[in-house]
């Protein structure tokens, strides 16, 4: 028995510090119906990591998994490429701020 499609995204990864979790940058960019301009939506997914592999700067393909916390609710399925360390680093600035 199927349950439905699961969900998936592609997005960057923009904090590492807590243990078996990381915070993955979605962007989203959609063209308005009326005017037709490009939108840019940010969304930002709390997800498990359970080998803790991700650093700061990684694209990373998530899952829609089982809740495993009160907001985590994603999963890091594959690390698509590598983050160099002068992204990570303009990341935390960004994040900080």
């Amino acid at each position: 028995m199927s349950r439905g499609k699961i969900q998936s995204r592609v997005g960057t990864v923009i904090s590492d510090k807590m243990d078996k979790s990381v915070i993955v940058d979605v962007v989203q960019i959609k063209k308005h119906q009326r005017y037709k301009k490009s939108i840019k939506r940010n969304s930002k997914f709390i997800a498990h990591d359970e080998s803790g592999q991700c650093k700061i700067g990684d694209r990373v393909l998530i899952l829609e998994a089982r809740p495993y916390s009160k907001n985590k609710r994603w999963k890091v399925s594959k690390i698509l490429e590598q983050g160099s360390p002068l992204e990570a680093e303009v990341l935390e600035v960004e994040v900080a701020e």
